[in-house]
């Protein structure tokens, strides 16, 4: 019994988060900015291109919301695919860790537990 619990658990979808309508998209901007430069600049060492990957993911999450966007996965994605063509070069991070930190941010500021897909 307890096996096909654990397996009918693991074939429900994780429910798709969504944020509240944005009213300040600008406000949203320079909150997730900031937020995710300190993150970048506490998760290694501050450097100089922390600025710029803070201010592109922040300029495409302001795009996004302006445009109706609420769907938290859906960010991620296009967070994900337009910073491919930023240079990480001289950065010890990738689009992907970028696109994550913006998405733990996100479910921080809103209150939601990122342990364990809930």
């Amino acid at each position: 019994m307890e096996n096909l619990i654990h397996r009918e658990l693991m074939t429900e979808p994780i429910p798709p988060i969504t944020l509240p309508p944005a009213h300040n998209p600008q406000q949203e901007g320079e909150w997730l900015r900031l937020a995710l430069l300190n993150w970048l600049d506490h998760e290694f060492i501050p450097e100089q291109v922390n600025q710029q990957i803070a201010k592109r993911a922040a300029q495409i999450f302001v795009r996004q919301r302006m445009e109706g966007e609420n769907d938290l996965g859906s960010l991620v994605m296009a967070i994900v695919t337009e910073m491919e063509s930023f240079d990480f070069s001289e950065s010890f991070f990738s689009e992907f860790a970028v696109a994550n930190a913006v998405s733990d941010l996100l479910l921080d500021s809103l209150g939601i537990d990122r342990c364990c897909g809930q």
